[in-house]
């Protein structure tokens, strides 16, 4: 993937992801299937994922060569009690951070897409596959919510 090509990527999901923010509480609470996390759950899990990935993202550019540590999105999303966690707040989150993710993919995607870490359950990964993630990520959680939506 070029940087373009990402920066598109990104750009797009963003907006996407932005707009169902502003769904109603209906709307909100289906479910892309029996037992699976209702349309608010998964943007709140997508402004967790969107802080978690700029850490990581970061500590690869500034300190290359770390553990980048897996995180339990169940625990979270329990320890944050996402049904009642402000879904607004989270909105300005995921908008704010998707922004500093972008900026950096466009400094640093081609320049620095080497550089490597090691993710504790993946291995051994790059800043490109990283930033590739974040985009497929997203992706991924939107064709669910586009399914809950349909049904």
């Amino acid at each position: 993937m070029t940087t373009e090509d990402l920066i598109r990527e990104l750009e797009r999901t963003r907006d996407e992801t932005l707009g169902y923010f502003a769904l109603g509480e209906a709307e909100l609470e289906k479910t892309y299937g029996p037992g699976k996390w209702s349309i608010r759950f998964i943007l709140h899990h997508l402004t967790e994922s969107e802080v978690v990935f700029r850490e990581r993202l970061r500590r690869v550019i500034c300190e290359p060569g770390g553990i980048a540590w897996f995180y339990d999105q169940d625990a979270w999303a329990r320890g944050m009690d996402y049904a009642s966690y402000p879904l607004a707040l989270s909105g300005s989150v995921f908008e704010a951070v998707r922004a500093t993710n972008i900026l950096d993919a466009r400094q640093h995607y081609g320049p620095h897409g080497s550089l490597q870490f090691v993710h504790s359950t993946l291995g051994l990964r790059t800043l490109s596959m990283e930033f590739d993630k974040v985009a497929e990520h997203t992706e991924h959680h939107l064709s669910q919510i586009r399914k809950a939506l349909e049904g």
